[in-house]
């Protein structure tokens, strides 16, 4: 039988364990502790869950929640295990003693010890907490911290002696593999005009390199390994974009083999920064989000080849299942907090898409199945709180947080969950979630372009469709097919939907009208008769030619010419009356609008949505309106 999953989250008034699927309950033996905490964390392992309160670290036993063991270590503010769980690292603010020197402030202590007494293994001074912590080997023999121009390795029972160093002249950052195999990626960035590097070793062979890149736009990196230790991802990015194209720098993306069997970089096809990138479980491939809103997200294999290509949206998250079936992509921050979820065992199938808004956590569970979701502070100081949500895309638990500042799961291996299929049985939503689900108001859909009437009820014209919905793609003024004739000025505007207007041409007159077509229909001289008028020539016209020419020779003194009689011309269609509503049918149609408007707000009432007075007395107005509607013989 698979273990059961839990998770722990810290807020304003304390900590809580709670077991999730499919209880959902507190943990039962644990004593929630309440004040100022400023951490807690699991150890890798999953077998301790430790919290730091002003005066101690505390340490208990999840699986059933009592204490196992204190540390008297005040003012804690990062809290850590080693891989195994056999050290607990601790990192305080920087202060100086009373001779002005730095204390030690990153410590090292075992987690359980058979005495009283916590003994502290090893002590550092860390003045800067990003990056505090030590770097372990997944086997806990080796640990590594980086140092000015060197990174120093310890026996992780010794950290009195440096065992070995790597000297690299300008390093800042560095990342042990997991894996078998021993290996370390450090980086140096740009400086004096010289490029930055990216250099890997193996452990404890640090002459030379067995690959390395050089490449320029490189502030700082983010150095992703495999889980198998083989390949390296690096994250390259600049603070400043000095193209001006970007507010927020510039990314590049590299691949290294642990082996040196090959370096190279990922080159992407759309422009625009990288917003993610993430390697499956099972080492074989990596997913990247990249390029401007809407987003182009895509599957590469080991060498960096691309395989797969996701429809553009707006996303900025990639997250792989920990079994490596479903991957997550989604749009969290300043994004709509969608989640498209698809199985990669059906070709990429798209199973579902979630609306979490306001998210700013997201992780999947150890067993692959569910997703959790939270709005967290200090990003958000509102609507705090944690969501949980299957894989076949319906929420099956929420609740409701006063600051929440963290939650988590507890860390379990793929050996204790074994993934079957999960929409064999769905499982059935909390009451929390169904109770969620009533009070949240239905999605308003976008107004989107205006249509006029002739095209409203039809499909979308590609027009009015963005290039990743299939529309055309954009085309700048004056560029080829962007709507130009010969002569740089616009033409006539075309109307979806609408019957095509021919323009009246004078006779003689050019198409396009010109300046003097133009006047002359200003001026009413251009010959145009008006509509319904006869087709035959006007007498009063020609008498009216007649008199002022003297009623016998036109304007070159010749008789004017006869004009045979014509046939008199059809009268025109008489116009059709419209069918004018009887006041009866009008008042019916009022009074059944009136209707429709209060059922709409009792069914807001029963969602539990909070209603105004005038809204309430329009609710109570439903009988008098129902009495006037069989007063006009209306039976419906």
């Amino acid at each position: 039988m698979a273990a059961s999953t839990q998770l722990a989250y810290r807020t304003l008034k304390g900590i809580g364990i709670m077991d999730a699927a499919p209880v959902y309950e507190p943990l039962s033996g644990f004593v929630r502790p309440e004040g100022n905490l400023r951490c807690s964390a699991y150890s890798p392992c999953g077998r301790y869950f430790a919290w730091a309160s002003p005066e101690r670290v505390t340490i208990i036993d999840p699986s059933v929640g009592n204490v196992i063991a204190t540390i008297d270590a005040e003012n804690v503010f990062e809290l850590g295990f080693s891989p195994l769980g056999t050290y607990v690292i601790t990192w305080q603010r920087a202060t100086k003693d009373a001779n002005g020197d730095a204390t030690k402030n990153l410590k090292v202590w075992r987690a359980i010890e058979s005495g009283d007494e916590h003994s502290i293994v090893g002590q550092f001074v860390q003045k800067s907490q990003t990056g505090w912590n030590l770097q372990y080997t997944p086997d806990e023999k080796l640990c590594a911290r980086v140092v000015t121009n060197e990174v120093q390795f310890y026996q992780s029972d010794n950290l009195s002696t440096v065992w070995n160093k790597l000297r690299v002249e300008g390093v800042t950052d560095f990342a042990l593999s997991p894996g078998q195999t021993h290996s370390i990626a450090v980086f140096v960035p740009e400086r004096k005009g010289q490029p930055a590097q990216v250099k890997v070793f193996i452990v404890p062979q640090f002459s030379s390199p067995v690959s390395q890149k050089n490449f320029f736009k490189g502030d700082k990196v983010q150095l992703k390994w495999n889980s198998s230790g083989t390949t390296v991802i690096v994250l390259a990015q600049t603070e400043v974009d000095r193209s001006g194209k970007s507010y927020y720098g510039e990314t590049t993306l590299y691949l290294l083999s642990s082996s040196g069997a090959f370096d190279s970089r990922i080159d992407l096809d759309k422009e625009g920064p990288i917003h993610d990138v993430t390697w499956n479980p099972n080492s074989k491939e990596f997913g990247v989000v990249y390029g401007y809103m809407p987003a182009k997200t895509t599957i590469f294999n080991a060498r960096g080849v691309p395989t797969h290509n996701f429809p553009l949206s707006p996303r900025n998250t990639i997250l792989f299942s920990p079994h490596g079936r479903f991957v997550l992509v989604a749009g969290f921050g300043n994004l709509a907090g969608q989640m498209d979820i698809y199985d990669m065992e059906r070709n990429f199938h798209k199973i579902a898409t979630v609306e979490a808004s306001n998210a700013s956590l997201c992780n999947w569970s150890p067993d692959g199945q569910y997703i959790l979701t939270a709005t967290t502070s200090p990003r958000l100081r509102v609507d705090n709180g944690i969501r949980i949500w299957h894989v076949a895309g319906g929420l099956i638990y929420s609740e409701e947080m006063t600051e929440l500042y963290d939650v988590t799961w507890r860390p379990q291996g793929i050996n204790q969950h074994p993934l079957g299929d999960p929409f064999t049985k769905l499982p059935v939503p909390h009451a929390s979630a169904t109770a969620y689900l009533s009070t949240k108001k239905a999605p308003v859909k976008p107004a989107g372009a205006y249509r006029p009437p002739g095209a409203r009820g039809q499909l979308t014209p590609l027009a009015f469709k963005r290039e990743d919905q299939g529309g055309a793609a954009y085309v700048r003024d004056g560029a080829p097919g962007a709507g130009m004739n010969g002569f740089g000025k616009p033409r006539r505007r075309e109307v979806p939907g609408a019957e095509p207007v021919e323009e009246y041409l004078p006779p003689g007159a050019a198409p396009g009208g010109g300046r003097e077509a133009k006047k002359a229909r200003e001026d009413g001289t251009d010959n145009q008769p008006p509509p319904n008028a006869p087709t035959g020539p006007s007498p009063d016209r020609n008498r009216s030619r007649g008199k002022n020419n003297g009623g016998a020779v036109n304007g070159n003194g010749a008789a004017p010419k006869q004009v045979a009689p014509t046939s008199p011309p059809s009268p025109p269609p008489a116009p059709v009356a419209p069918v004018d509503q009887s006041a009866q049918d009008k008042k019916v149609r009022g009074l059944l609008k009136k209707i429709r408007a209060i059922d709409e707000l009792k069914m807001r009432l029963a969602g539990g949505e909070k209603l105004e007075d005038t809204q309430m007395k329009k609710i109570q107005t439903e009988d008098a309106v129902r009495k006037d509607l069989e007063a006009v013989g209306y039976s419906g």
